[in-house]
């Protein structure tokens, strides 16, 4: 098998294009290609998803996250959905990262997955300098192995040339690409990065043609021979997905140009736990399919505001279903979608009322990057056993590799008798105009939320936050909203509730 982390000098360096561009020169040639990404992320991965498949439907990406996944539930992942070709693209810098050690650094990623790294560098106007860059990179760290250099955003053949003379003369690094620099190959940008390839009409001729480029100015057959490495066993104690746990139960999740951010890992334990995922389109479609629950994720529903107001049927039969007490779970843009408007531009669009508050659009972020959430006795969903019943967890420690920022520590601790819980947000809405009565799941220890103080907003057997959760470690997110569902399910039907806690 192969496996390389794609990553870069730094921020911007061209990196997310590239790795769009191997995907799909490698699809094309006839490999399989399995992406990955370091960090929470959701539009990067879709661009990834879809160019594994040269343009078509691949395999899903997978996100890597050493904030919050425990180092064997990363290897567990990465080597469960392994396939020929395994694509790491990394995020920031190689030695970017919120610790001081490097501990959740691009670069660690590298070692604990034992990835041969191909280094981006952005060229423009470097000459000699080159140089001294690389081989300070590789100096910097002797446990990496910088295995190949693409250099992106040259200026001609001329400038390639001199840049090849340079790093063959002063470094032992092969150039295994060099990119010449080609408006056509970028992709629009909005504030979370690149346009979410849902939205975008153009995606797949967009991969085929980042492809294509890619092919011709990179060594494919160079690249593969550098990345040449045995597969990765699986840790036995890693638990990524929880066990399924009763009778089936089918869940209507938002799938279309406004509603996109889903971890594929979360579909999977979804699916897992006993959940048949039925989509249906906010945009078009006028009625929900027949499902006992209902999962709106994140995304642009700013962007889309108008045809979701136009959307009434639909808006009106979403707002009587959870006013009827169907369970349902809404994140960022879902939240958005189920309050009463969208202030977004000098307008406000009417959303579906459930949620009684108004939303508006920011220039600046409100919220943004990870949150520690201390979970509230009003949290509706079922619990898992507690901590003190199973296994002890480690304590953290000051030594710990994640940093100041992020102690080693288990997804859910026990804290003053409530579990601490990890994930990540970013909004540019507020929620605003909430009842001074209005009832929260979680409790917000670190990030802003919807208010600074408290997220996970409870209307009837709805859960709406901002952040974005994870079901790895031991946050079982997506069990616990199946059991919710069809412990309701089972009340409305007045028959016996067979819930096993052992599977929480």
């Amino acid at each position: 098998m192969n496996r390389f982390l794609v990553s870069a000098a730094h921020k911007s360096s061209g990196k997310t294009t590239v790795s769009i561009g191997l995907c799909a020169a490698l699809a094309a040639c006839g490999h399989v290609v399995q992406p990955f990404k370091k960090g929470p992320d959701y539009i990067d991965p879709m661009w990834l998803s879809l160019a594994s498949g040269n343009g078509v439907a691949g395999r899903a990406c997978r996100n890597l996250d050493l904030y919050l996944m425990e180092n064997d539930d990363i290897v567990a992942t990465f080597a469960r959905h392994s396939a020929e070709v395994n694509l790491v693209e990394g995020n920031k810098g190689l030695y970017d990262g919120l610790a001081l050690d490097g501990s959740n650094s691009n670069a660690a990623l590298a070692k604990l997955l034992d990835l041969p790294v191909m280094l981006v560098i952005d060229a423009r106007g470097m000459t000699r300098g080159i140089a001294p860059l690389i081989l300070g990179y590789q100096a910097f760290d002797r446990d990496i192995n910088i295995a190949g250099v693409i250099l992106n955003n040259l200026g001609g053949s001329r400038h390639e040339s001199k840049l090849r003379a340079v790093i063959e003369h002063y470094t032992d690094v092969p150039v295994i690409g060099a990119i010449h620099h080609d408006e056509r190959l970028s992709i629009v940008e909005r504030h979370l990065g690149l346009m979410p390839s849902n939205e975008s009409h153009v995606a797949t001729a967009k991969i085929k043609q980042i492809g294509t480029a890619i092919a011709e100015q990179v060594d494919l057959d160079k690249l593969l021979a550098l990345s040449q490495k045995e597969p990765l066993n699986i840790p036995h104690k890693a638990e990524v997905s929880p066990l399924r746990c009763g009778g089936k139960v089918r869940i209507g999740i938002a799938r279309d140009r406004a509603f996109g951010f889903y971890y594929a890992d979360d579909l999977d334990a979804l699916e897992a736990a006993g959940a048949e995922l039925v989509p249906f389109d906010a945009l078009r479609d006028t009625q929900l399919p027949q499902v006992d629950g209902l999962y709106i994720g994140g995304g642009f529903p700013e962007t889309c505001a108008a045809e979701l107001e136009a959307n009434s049927t639909l808006r009106s039969e979403i707002r009587q279903a959870i006013e009827n007490g169907m369970p349902a779970y809404a994140e960022c843009g879902g939240l958005m979608y189920l309050s009463r408007g969208i202030d977004y531009q000098g307008r406000v669009y009417q959303m579906v009322g459930a949620i009684p508050g108004d939303v508006t659009m920011h220039d600046k972020p409100v919220g943004r990057g990870y949150v520690h959430l201390k979970e509230d006795e009003a949290h509706p969903w079922p619990r898992p056993k507690p901590l003190s019943e199973k296994s002890p967890s480690p304590q953290p420690s000051p030594a710990s590799g994640r940093g100041s920022e992020r102690e080693k520590q288990p997804m859910i601790l026990e804290r003053e008798n409530q579990p601490l819980i990890f994930a990540h947000e970013f909004h540019y809405s507020s929620l605003e105009n909430l009842p001074p009565d209005s009832r929260f799941a979680y409790h917000v220890e670190r990030g802003y939320g919807i208010d600074g103080k408290q997220d996970g907003l409870i209307v009837h057997n709805l859960l709406a936050s901002y952040t974005h959760l994870r079901t790895i470690g031991s946050c079982y997110w997506a069990t616990r909203f199946v059991a919710f569902i069809r412990r309701q399910r089972e009340q409305h039907n007045s028959e016996p509730i067979h819930f096993s806690e052992q599977t929480l």
